[in-house]
C-alpha cells in the first residue's frame, strides 16, 4: 500500500526537519490556478481543500458535489501542467456542521454520507469534525458537547470513511489509504469577531482529544485508522477579524507546542493562518504546525488585484463610462442586494459597513464572485483591459509588485496573469515558511 505524502511529511517533520505544507481552502478558479502555478514552480505537492459548506452531497454553496470539485481541480491542474499524482484533495470540517440545527441522528447520518462521498471521489486528507452541538443536544445537557461524545461521533465519521474507501474503486492494493485530521479550532470557521478574545489550545485538551479519539476508533472497529491520524487541529494563537490580526506568539504557545513531543506520529494543523507575517509562518512550522491552512487571504489578494485593474480601467476609459465594467460598484450593489453572507459579520455605521464589504480581512465578498452579474462584470473588465492594453506606468501606479516582475521578465502584462500572480505572492510566503529543503 502506497504511503500517503502527508504521512511522509509527518515522518520528516518529526525528525526535526522544519518542513510543512500549505493547504489552499478556496473554490475560486483564479485561486486554484495560482496554487497550481506555484506548485509547479516550487516542484511541490498541491493540497487543495473544500469545506463541508462549500461542497457536499447536496451541492453546498458552490453547487458542486465532491466528484464535481475533484474533476474541477484536476482539470485546472492538467491545464496548468501539474501531474495528477501531485494533487492532494482534502475535506475540511467534514461532519454534521451544515445540518447542526437538525436532530442529532439525522445530522450525523448526513455527515457520514458526506464523508463517504468525499472518500469515494478520491479525497485522501479527511478532517473529521464532530465538535459542534446538534439539534436536541441542548435538551440532553450536551452544550458544550462533552469530549467523549465528540470522540464517539468522530469515530462514527471515520467508520463511514473507511467503509467507503474499501468499497470504492480507490480501495485496491496499490492505492493510498486516506489520512485523518482530528480536532477543531475555536472559534468556528469564518473568522473571529473583533471583540472576541483568543484562547490557545491547552496541552491537556490536546492530549485528551488524541486519547479519547483513538479509544473511540478502537470501539468502532477502525483501530487501523489510528495510525493514519496525521494531525490535530489546534488554536496556536493565530486569528483575524475584519480589521485586526492576532499574530503568532511563540512564547504564549510554548506549552502547547512542547506537548507535541509526547505525541509521536502527529503534527499540528493550523487554521486561520491568513495574513501572518512570513517570519511567523516559519515559526509556526518550526513549532510543529506543519499544515498551514489559508483561504480568505487568497481571495483578499484576488480582490485587491481586481480592484487595481478596475482603477486602471477607470483611467484608460476616462470619458467613456458607458464602456467601463464598474466592478467595485457592481460588487457592492450585489452585496447590498443579497446581504446574507455578510450581515452577521459586519456591524457599525453605514460607512463602516461599506468599508467592510470592500476591505474586511474576513473577506465576505468571496461569496459573491460566482454571482452571475459579478462574473459578467469581471469578464467585461478583463476583456476591456485585454483589448486596450495596460501601460507599464499605470501598472506601476496600481500594482507595483507586478510591475517589477513584468520588468524583470517573470510575468506577462495580461490582466488574468497579473491577478494570479498577486495571489501567488501570498502563497510564496508559505513556501518560504515551509523550508527550502522540501520533501
Amino acid at each position: 500500500m502506497a504511503k500517503h505524502p502527508i504521512s511522509k511529511l509527518v515522518e520528516e517533520h518529526r525528525q526535526r526537519a522544519p518542513i510543512g505544507l500549505v493547504s489552499i481552502c478556496s473554490a475560486h478558479p483564479y485561486v486554484i490556478e495560482a496554487a497550481i502555478n506555484r506548485a509547479v514552480i516550487h516542484d511541490s505537492y498541491c493540497l487543495i481543500e473544500s469545506t463541508s459548506n462549500q461542497v457536499n452531497q447536496y451541492g453546498g454553496y458552490t453547487g458542486m458535489k465532491p466528484p464535481d470539485f475533484a474533476s474541477f481541480v484536476e482539470s485546472i491542474a492538467e491545464n496548468g501542467g501539474l501531474p495528477k499524482e501531485r494533487i492532494i484533495l482534502g475535506g475540511d470540517h467534514l461532519g454534521p456542521n451544515p445540518w447542526k440545527n437538525e436532530a442529532a441522528d439525522l445530522a450525523l447520518t448526513k455527515g457520514q454520507q458526506m464523508v463517504s462521498d468525499y472518500v469515494k471521489a478520491g479525497y485522501t486528507k479527511i478532517h473529521l469534525d464532530a465538535s459542534m452541538s446538534l439539534g436536541g443536544d441542548l435538551e440532553k445537557g450536551l452544550v458544550p458537547l462533552p469530549p467523549e461524545i465528540v470522540a464517539e461521533r468522530t469515530a462514527m465519521l471515520c467508520k463511514a470513511a473507511e467503509d467507503a474507501y474499501h468499497a470504492s474503486e480507490h480501495g485496491d492494493a496499490g492505492s493510498t489509504l486516506p489520512v485523518y485530521v482530528i480536532g477543531s479550532e475555536v472559534p468556528a470557521p469564518g473568522g473571529t469577531q473583533e471583540d472576541e478574545g483568543i484562547q490557545i489550545t491547552t496541552a491537556e485538551d490536546l492530549r485528551q482529544t488524541v486519547e479519547l479519539t483513538k479509544m473511540a476508533f478502537q470501539r468502532f472497529g477502525v483501530e487501523a485508522a489510528c495510525d493514519r491520524i496525521v494531525a490535530v487541529v489546534v488554536q496556536p494563537g493565530v486569528e483575524f477579524g475584519n480589521q485586526g490580526i492576532h499574530d503568532y506568539d511563540r512564547e504564549a504557545a510554548r506549552e502547547l507546542t512542547e506537548a507535541l513531543r509526547d505525541l509521536p506520529g502527529l503534527v499540528f494543523e493550523g487554521h486561520s493562518t491568513d495574513y501572518q507575517l512570513r517570519s511567523n509562518l516559519k515559526r509556526l512550522v518550526e513549532d510543529g504546525v506543519a499544515i498551514l491552512k489559508v483561504g480568505p487571504a487568497l481571495t483578499f489578494a484576488m480582490r485587491e488585484a481586481l480592484f487595481a485593474l478596475d482603477a486602471i480601467e477607470s483611467e484608460l476609459f476616462c470619458g467613456r463610462d458607458e464602456e467601463r465594467s464598474r466592478l467595485r460598484d457592481v460588487l457592492d450593489e450585489v452585496m447590498v442586494a443579497h446581504p446574507e453572507h455578510w450581515e452577521n459579520y459586519y456591524h457599525g455605521t453605514e460607512n463602516e459597513m461599506r468599508l467592510a464589504r470592500k476591505y474586511s480581512l474576513s473577506d465576505r465578498s468571496r461569496y459573491y464572485w460566482t454571482n452571475p452579474e459579478v462574473e459578467r462584470t469581471v469578464e467585461r473588465l478583463i476583456e476591456n483591459l485585454e483589448r486596450e492594453g495596460i501601460a507599464l506606468n499605470l501598472l506601476s501606479q496600481y500594482m507595483p509588485a507586478q510591475h517589477r516582475r513584468v520588468r524583470e521578465g517573470f510575468l506577462v502584462c495580461q490582466p488574468l496573469e497579473l491577478v494570479k500572480d498577486k495571489i501567488g505572492m501570498v502563497l510564496d510566503e508559505y513556501y518560504y515558511a515551509m523550508g527550502e529543503d522540501r520533501w
